[in-house]
């Protein structure tokens, strides 16, 4: 295959927009000795800007290593990685189901922001872009919150939802990029790409 890109995410959604403009991937995901999670720790008082800047650089970092232990073939490597953030306060993926429904009540009513980074990598280069984008949530009631916990669809998921699923018949303005919501900001990434 040639013309490709190594994709160091588990994201079938990330996956699937690649797909969508036509870019061939092949995963680059970590083994289950690398705690990938562990990328994901937000630091005392980090800003959601640096935050999802950070841990997008340092999972590229560490996909760029694993393409070199592994002696693949040389390609560009994406990585992106989304943070839901209402005001300064980061909400991740939810622990547990409890979590989950702590979020979305968060959530209920109000607007926040939706911040996804995508870097690429190839050889010494890196560059990097991020996506900024703001969901209106209309409110919704406790039955209707735990309904949507109940269908799974919010575990693994920034801020317990997900724009392209069951929650979008809660979401009632969207300023921004629909693609980088979901988790890769398509418009961005192709620059990126024309870049490397």
């Amino acid at each position: 295959m040639k013309n490709f890109v190594y994709l160091a995410s588990q994201s079938p959604r990330r996956r699937q927009l690649l797909e969508q403009i036509g870019v061939n991937y092949e995963l680059l995901l970590p083994t289950p000795e690398e705690d990938a999670e562990a990328l994901e720790q937000v630091l005392p008082g980090e800003a959601p800007l640096t935050y999802v800047q950070r841990v997008t650089l340092l999972k590229l970092e560490a996909a760029m290593t694993r393409l070199k232990t592994r002696s693949l073939a040389k390609a560009p490597v994406i990585c992106a990685d989304t943070t839901v953030a209402l005001g300064r306060e980061i909400l991740g993926k939810p622990n547990n189901a409890q979590d989950a429904l702590r979020m979305l009540k968060k959530l209920s009513g109000k607007t926040h922001r939706v911040l996804t980074a995508v870097a690429i990598g190839k050889g010494t280069q890196r560059v990097s872009a991020v996506s900024i984008s703001s969901v209106t949530f209309a409110h919704m009631s406790l039955t209707e919150m735990k309904a949507y916990v109940a269908s799974g669809e919010p575990m693994g998921k920034a801020g317990a939802y997900g724009v392209q699923g069951l929650a979008a018949k809660h979401i009632a303005v969207i300023k921004g990029s629909y693609t980088g919501i979901m988790g890769l900001p398509v418009f961005e990434t192709a620059e990126l790409l024309k870049q490397i």
